[in-house]
């Protein structure tokens, strides 16, 4: 059920400030760092989107696109077990993508789930029933409890609103370090700009340095050590050089080729998978009751402005249905389940709530690998488009805010 805010959250969010402004085709506004207008109002991240449109057309184009990239990944798969990696949460668009790949492109891909002790159960049984009806492996890589939830409290400690980011890296280094164990070439990534938009650089700034010392900071609980087959949660430019260009895994991001509606996809995955909805996008992750919660009212974060201006500008959802949601707190702050989550940390409430009254930050109080990043702009355009990273990580780091 959603909660109607009342006027004065929005004083206090400063959403009446003089240099208040918002998108005049999405619902981006000055809340994110760094965003920018033309002179028609249209923000910076609807020209990322667009220019994205053009590099990842649909239609015949995309099609050509995704039969040759399914018979890359068969040919580095012959003569083993599985052609791809492919990172599947439960939710809707990792579901949907390991759905496409078996029926509809015959691929054979090994199914990787990276489990940090917050996952709802909901998702884990769309996981479980969905690789038995498709006849794929899963395999569940298991963060170390004490890693994971030391690197939680060091990043609530650390006043940051990218708070994930032991899980998001976590998620990363499972992928990668089961293609590296089982030499495989090639990592399915189920992910859409058309559906969730890019999040603005300060508010998810993915760097293994930036973990690093948060971790050096806030953790007590000491790190493992990287190895190719089991990094844990080291990922920086060392380790992404090396899965990149030593081990040559490519990323994929299928969904940018396909044809994606959310409102299809749903019936579909019912029909087909007996999917069931975990009740909120991205809440296959329980974690997410306390980002959301602390976004809102620590840092005047609203998540849902990034996504839900990706369903508009892919005319998927309504600008006005868009303001109407975000009028009202989002269903996925679950008061229960945020202290459920709490008490999982090993919390009271009164530590919690001391531990984020700090004043906020973002990434750039912390060392991290930034400049190295702006220093190398050409050479990441680059390594985006041949997929050997990412093909968001180029406009991420230098077009989505500051």
């Amino acid at each position: 059920m959603l909660t109607q805010l009342h006027p004065d959250d929005a004083l206090v969010a400063g959403k009446v400030a003089p240099d208040y402004q918002r998108c005049t085709r999405c619902i981006m506004d000055t809340t994110a760092p760094g965003i920018t207008f033309d002179d028609n109002g249209t923000c910076s991240f609807c020209d990322v989107h667009d220019r994205m449109e053009q590099a990842f057309p649909l239609g015949e184009e995309a099609h050509r696109t995704v039969a040759r990239l399914a018979h890359e990944m068969r040919r580095a798969g012959q003569n083993r077990p599985y052609d791809c990696v492919l990172g599947v949460s439960g939710g809707r668009d990792s579901t949907y993508t390991l759905w496409y790949c078996v029926t509809q492109l015959k691929l054979r891909p090994l199914a990787v789930h990276f489990n940090d002790g917050f996952g709802n159960p909901v998702a884990g049984e769309n996981m479980v029933r969905t690789c038995q009806r498709l006849g794929v492996e899963l395999r569940t890589i298991t963060s170390d409890w004490r890693e994971s939830k030391d690197l939680k409290i060091a990043f609530l400690k650390a006043s940051v609103p990218d708070m994930e980011e032991g899980t998001d890296l976590g998620i990363a280094t499972a992928l990668y370090g089961v293609a590296a164990k089982e030499k495989i070439r090639h990592v399915v990534i189920g992910q859409s700009f058309r559906t969730e938009g890019i999040a603005p650089l300060s508010w998810n700034f993915l760097d293994g340095r930036y973990l690093r010392s948060v971790h050096k900071q806030f953790g007590t609980v000491p790190l493992r050590r990287w190895q190719p087959n089991d990094p844990g949660f080291n990922l920086g430019i060392k380790e992404m050089f090396y899965y990149a260009f030593i081990r040559r895994i490519k990323t994929v991001t299928l969904l940018y080729h396909l044809d994606y509606v959310r409102s299809e996809v749903d019936e579909l995955l019912v029909r087909e998978l007996a999917w069931k909805n975990p009740g909120a996008h991205y809440f296959d992750d329980l974690y997410q009751s306390v980002i959301y919660y602390l976004n809102r009212i620590k840092f005047n974060i609203d998540r849902r402005l990034f996504n839900y201006s990706a369903l508009i500008r892919s005319g998927q959802m309504s600008r006005e249905y868009a303001l109407e949601r975000i009028s009202h707190i989002n269903s996925i702050e679950d008061e229960a389940v945020i202290q459920l989550c709490i008490k999982r940390l090993g919390l009271t409430r009164e530590e919690f709530e001391k531990i984020v009254s700090a004043p906020p930050k973002t990434f750039h109080d912390y060392p991290n690998s930034y400049s190295f990043l702006r220093l190398m702009k050409y050479p990441i355009k680059l390594m985006s488009q041949f997929n050997l990273i990412p093909e968001s990580a180029y406009d991420k780091f230098f077009n989505c805010g500051t």
